[in-house]
């Protein structure tokens, strides 16, 4: 016998919805992280090229 299934038991459309929305949600977050590392990357090299004039 097996149980009924769950909401994030992968067969109810809100674990789909669920893991679609988390996997999009990662993606933003990631690329929006990366942009703000780059960013600060390039102001701390400017930083320090005027740091040794």
């Amino acid at each position: 016998m097996t149980p009924p299934p769950g909401p994030y038991s992968g067969k109810s459309s809100l674990a789909l919805v669920a893991r679609a929305s988390a996997f999009t949600f990662g993606i933003v977050y990631g690329s929006v992280k990366l942009k703000i590392l780059k960013m600060k990357a390039k102001s701390h090299k400017k930083a320090e090229a005027k740091g040794h004039h």
